[in-house]
C-alpha cells in the first residue's frame, strides 16, 4: 500500500528543502555512515533517505545503484509517520510493504529498519535505513547504533545549514550596514549645500544619529535571529524607541506597546526609520518648548496587513491640529517618504481626538516574504 501524506508536508517539504540538499553529489561524510551502517547491522543495503514531493532521494547509499525512486515505492513514506525507529522483520507479513513492487519477488526487500531523520523543528525529512533480501531482526545493538548514525546524520545536516545561514546572515547585515552608511553619507552631502539657506545644522546631525541608532538596532537584531534574515519586529522597535526616549526632552515620554511578528530585515530597515522620524517630527512640532507630552509607538500585526502607529496627546488636543507643519517637505518628511517607498507600504496622517498621529500600513506578505 502507499503511504498517506504526511499530515504537515507542506511544512515538511519547506524544512526539507532548507538545507539544500537535494539532487547534490556524493559526499564521504555520508557515505561513510551509510558504510557503516551497513557493516554494523550486516545488511547489503544502507541508505540516507530523503523523502521529496514524489520520489525518495539518496544522498548516500550502498547496495542499490541508484540515487532515487518513486516515492510509492517508498518504504520510508510509511515510516515518517510514525516513531523514530521501525523495524518490519518480513515484508511478505506487514499491510505497509507486502503489496510493494521492491517487495513482492522472493528475492526482493524482505526487511527493513528505519531511524528518522528530524529537524529541529519535529518534522521528519527521511531516514537512515537498513534493508535485506532475507527476513531478519535487529539486535539491541544494532537498533541502538542506527539510532546513532541517524542522529550524526542529522546533526550534519545541521551543521552545513548553520554555517550557510551564518555566512548568508553576515553578508546581510554587511550590505544593509553599507546601505545606511551610503544612505546617511547621501543626505550629508545634500543638505550640506543647503547649509546656508534653509536647512537648521542641528536637523541634520540629528537625522544622522538616528540613522545611525536605527542602523545599530537593526544589526543587534540580526544578530539576534536564528540567521535567516528575519528581524523579530517588536524587540527591535522597542530598541529603537529606548534611544529615542533615552535622548528625548525633560517631560517628553516615550513608550511603545508592539505584537510579536518576524519581518524580512528590509522590512525592518524601513520601518525603523518611519519609527525613529515619526517620533522626531512629533518631539519638533508637538510641544511647546519645555511643554510636557507623551508620544506612544504600537505594532499590530493582523492576517492582511502590519500596522505602526506613532500617536501624540500634542498641542493641547482637538483646538490646535493645524499647529502641525505643512508646505515644502523637511528633511524628516523626505527620509519617511523614501522608506515608505522602498517597501511599498501606504503611510497616512492626520489629527486625532488627543494630538496626531502618523499610520504606516504594510502588506503583511510583503513583510514577511525573504
Amino acid at each position: 500500500m502507499q503511504a498517506t501524506t504526511h499530515p504537515r508536508n507542506p511544512e515538511r517539504l519547506a524544512t526539507l528543502r532548507r538545507y539544500d540538499i537535494l539532487d547534490t553529489p556524493r559526499e564521504a561524510d555520508f557515505d561513510e555512515i551509510v558504510e557503516f551502517a551497513s557493516e554494523i547491522c550486516d545488511t547489503p543495503i544502507a541508505v540516507v533517505n530523503l523523502i521529496d514531493m514524489d520520489r525518495q532521494w539518496f544522498k548516500a547509499e550502498v547496495g542499490l545503484g541508484t540515487r532515487e525512486t518513486p516515492l510509492e515505492t517508498s518504504i520510508c513514506a510509511h515510516v515518517i509517520l510514525e516513531a523514530d525507529f521501525v523495524e518490519i522483520p518480513d515484508t511478505h507479513d506487514d499491510p505497509r510493504t507486502r503489496d510493494n513492487d521492491l517487495c513482492m519477488p522472493e528475492d526482493g526487500l524482505r526487511f527493513y529498519a528505519g531511524a528518522l531523520l528530524r529537524a529541529s523543528n519535529g518534522l521528519p525529512i527521511g531516514t537512515l535505513c537498513v534493508l535485506d533480501n532475507r527476513p531478519r531482526r535487529l539486535n539491541d545493538f544494532q537498533k541502538r547504533a542506527l539510532q546513532v548514525m541517524a542522529r550524526r546524520a542529522m546533526r550534519e545536516l545541521d551543521l552545513r545549514l548553520a554555517l550557510r545561514d551564518q555566512a548568508t546572515l553576515r553578508d546581510e547585515m554587511d550590505h544593509r550596514v553599507k546601505n545606511s552608511l551610503q544612505t546617511i553619507a547621501s543626505f550629508v552631502r545634500v543638505y550640506q549645500k543647503q547649509l546656508k539657506k534653509d536647512v537648521d545644522p542641528s536637523d541634520v546631525l540629528d537625522a544622522v544619529a538616528r540613522r545611525v541608532e536605527a542602523v545599530s538596532a537593526l544589526h543587534e537584531a540580526l544578530h539576534d535571529t536564528a540567521g535567516d534574515m528575519r528581524v523579530q519586529l517588536d524587540e527591535y522597535i522597542e530598541r529603537i524607541v529606548g534611544y529615542l526616549a533615552d535622548s528625548a526632552p525633560p517631560g517628553i515620554e516615550i513608550t511603545s506597546e508592539a505584537d510579536p511578528v518576524e519581518v524580512n530585515s528590509k522590512v525592518a530597515g524601513s520601518i525603523g526609520v518611519v519609527v525613529s522620524e515619526s517620533v522626531a517630527n512629533a518631539i519638533k512640532h508637538a510641544f511647546p518648548p519645555g511643554g510636557q507630552g507623551r508620544i506612544h509607538v504600537t505594532l499590530k500585526d493582523g492576517d492582511d496587513a502590519i500596522e505602526i502607529s506613532c500617536a501624540d496627546n500634542g498641542h493641547g488636543g482637538v483646538d490646535n491640529k493645524t499647529a502641525k507643519p505643512s508646505g515644502k517637505a523637511g528633511l524628516g518628511t523626505r527620509l519617511l517618504q523614501a522608506a515608505v517607498s522602498e517597501i511599498g507600504a501606504e503611510m497616512t496622517s492626520g489629527a486625532t481626538s488627543e494630538g496626531y498621529e502618523v499610520r504606516l500600513t504594510v502588506p503583511r506578505m510583503k513583510a514577511v516574504q525573504d
